[in-house]
C-alpha cells in the first residue's frame, strides 16, 4: 500500500470529499462515505473505491482489509485536517470515495421488493435500507424524484447495508408498477382506507412489492388504483399512523414471514 501524506486539505485532488450536496456525484456515481463501519462495509461488499482518506490510526487498524483495493490511493491526514475539513470536532477517522454499483433492471430483481412513492427524508431511505437489509428483504425501488439511497447521510444511516440490496431507480410510477405486475408481482400497498386489509390477515404471495408513501401524505388514491391491495398495520384507534421506517420495518417482517 501507498499513502499519500497530506499537507493541505483543500488539495484540487480531496475536491470530492469537500462536495456534501447530492448533486455534486451524480454524473459518475461517485459517491462519499464515512465512518469506518460504514466505509468497511461497502469495502467488504467490493464496490469500486477511488480513495480513502483516513487518519494513520484508522489504517493501522484494518490494513488487513485495506489490502485488498489494489487501484485505490489512499490519503492521510491528522484528526485535526479531518475535523476543518467536516467542519466540527466529532468525526470518526476515515471517508471513502466509492462508485455506486450498476443498478438492477426491473427484470433482474427478487421475488422480494420494498419500493418507496415519495419519501422527503434522507434519513427514513437510509433506516428502511437497514431494515430491509436486516430482514432478507431482496430489491429496493425508489424514485428519481427523491433522495438517493447512496447519498452521504442515507449510506451513513442505514450503515453501508444499502450495498445488500438489489436498487433500481424509477422515473415513472405507473409504468414500473405495470412491468412488475407484467412480471409476476402483487403490489401491496401501505395505506390506512376502509376497506384495506389488516396487516395479520394479508395473505402473501410468493413475489410481492409493498408500497410505502410519503411520511405526511400517504399514498395518492390515483397510485393506490394501480395496487392489488391495501394493507394496514393494527393499532390503537386514537394513533393516525407510524413513522414510515417503522411501519415499513413492522410490514417488510411480516411479509417475509408470511410468504
Amino acid at each position: 500500500m501507498n499513502f499519500t501524506h497530506i499537507d493541505d486539505i483543500h488539495a484540487p485532488e480531496l475536491q470530492i470529499y469537500h462536495q456534501f450536496r447530492e448533486y455534486a456525484f451524480k454524473a459518475d456515481g461517485s459517491f462519499v462515505a464515512d465512518s469506518p463501519k460504514v466505509v468497511n462495509l461497502l469495502i467488504e461488499e467490493k464496490l469500486e473505491v477511488r480513495s480513502i482518506l483516513a487518519t494513520e490510526e484508522y489504517y493501522d487498524t484494518h490494513t488487513t482489509l485495506l489490502e485488498k483495493l489494489h487501484d485505490a490511493t489512499f490519503y492521510v491526514a491528522s484528526k485535526e485536517q479531518m475535523q476543518n475539513l467536516v467542519g466540527h470536532k466529532i468525526h470518526h477517522n476515515v471517508m471513502m470515495h466509492g462508485i455506486r454499483p450498476a443498478e438492477s433492471t426491473l427484470d433482474d430483481l427478487g421475488k422480494n421488493i420494498l419500493m418507496l412513492d415519495e419519501i422527503s427524508s434522507t434519513q427514513n431511505i437510509g433506516a428502511i435500507a437497514r431494515s430491509a437489509a436486516a430482514i432478507g428483504i431482496d430489491s429496493y425501488l425508489l424514485p428519481s424524484y427523491g433522495p438517493h439511497p447512496y447519498s452521504r447521510r442515507a449510506l451513513r444511516v442505514s450503515m453501508g447495508h444499502i450495498a445488500m440490496l438489489k436498487t433500481h431507480i424509477y422515473t415513472d410510477m405507473k409504468e414500473t408498477i405495470k412491468t412488475l405486475k407484467d412480471n409476476g408481482y402483487r403490489i401491496y400497498a401501505a395505506e390506512v382506507t376502509e376497506d384495506s386489509t389488516p396487516l395479520a390477515s394479508v395473505k402473501v404471495t410468493d413475489k410481492w412489492v409493498l408500497l410505502m408513501g410519503h411520511e405526511g401524505s400517504g399514498l395518492s388514491q390515483e397510485v393506490l388504483n394501480l395496487c392489488d391491495e391495501v394493507v394496514t398495520i393494527e393499532m390503537m384507534e386514537w394513533v393516525k399512523s407510524f413513522n414510515v421506517g417503522i411501519a415499513a420495518s413492522i410490514m417488510m417482517h411480516q411479509f417475509k414471514h408470511k410468504s
